[in-house]
């Protein structure tokens, strides 16, 4: 089979750091890699931390920001819903890509991720959907080229195992340099390093009070094959998502306590 015939017919693209972020960027050019088509549409303005949310209450506006290429007002779950619903309505996509996240989706914080949200979306439209995250611990020094290196890599590899129904996976890439990342491993989701959400109250120029909100972060204790261990060892990490978030322990505690 030829690097042609081995390409899926067309990805759709979006994130929660916004059509202008530097990791969009790099998924557009990975995705030119391993897609006949790629189209994009992704939000507006930064929408990090909405989850799946989607929006009920507002309208959405669609602008376009060249071939195959819009932003939207609204949640990256918006995004996915008016790219495979509306303007793809005629020739869905085949697959949808969510990334690349500045910083990494692990444990907890999948929970509240418009990535990992926008890639749960796709799965709930019944399409296979990955959510892609570089790691760092530098802000201000994102090694997007691991990203970019390893990816296409990383996504053929899922692709070719196939899965009998529409499955979100939760790509996380090591911060380490692409040659010295470790396998694609497969990881459950652990408890991650968000300990607790800080409210930061501050004054504007005019006196009004407002406020931030912020994640706490910390060393936590993770089991081996969690995602963030997994990472922090410089491998690749995987961890298949579902949307039943039972826990089955105290499901079992309630069933015999309530009889």
């Amino acid at each position: 089979m030829s690097a042609d015939e081995s390409k899926v017919p067309r990805v759709l693209l979006t994130n929660d750091d916004g059509i202008d972020a530097p990791g969009l960027a790099v998924l557009e050019a990975v995705a030119a890699e391993l897609a006949h088509e790629v189209w994009v549409v992704a939000p507006e303005h930064d929408q990090s931390g909405t989850s799946h949310s989607i929006s009920l209450h507002s309208p959405l506006r669609v602008s376009r920001h060249g071939e195959r290429r819009f932003g939207v007002g609204g949640t990256p779950g918006d995004c996915v819903v008016m790219g495979v619903r509306h303007l793809m309505r005629e020739a869905p996509p085949t697959l949808i890509l969510s990334g690349v996240n500045r910083g990494g989706n692990l444990g907890v914080e999948t929970m509240f991720s418009g990535t990992v949200g926008a890639a749960m979306t796709g799965l709930l439209l019944g399409l296979p959907s990955f959510a892609l995250s570089q790691t760092f611990s530098n802000r201000d020094k994102v090694r997007w080229d691991t990203a970019r290196a390893l990816a296409p890599g990383v996504i053929r590899q899922l692709l070719a195992i196939g899965h009998d129904a529409p499955t979100c996976l939760n790509i996380n890439f090591p911060d380490v340099d692409a040659a010295a990342a470790g396998p694609l491993t497969p990881t459950r989701q652990g408890v991650g390093l968000v300990e607790d959400i800080d409210v930061l109250p501050q004054v504007d120029p005019r006196g009004i009070d407002y406020h931030w909100l912020r994640f706490q972060r910390g060393k936590r204790v993770n089991d081996p094959d969690s995602e963030t261990a997994v990472v922090a060892s410089g491998r690749v990490s995987v961890t298949p998502l579902a949307f039943d978030r039972t826990d089955l322990g105290i499901f079992e505690r309630l069933s015999k306590a309530l009889g």
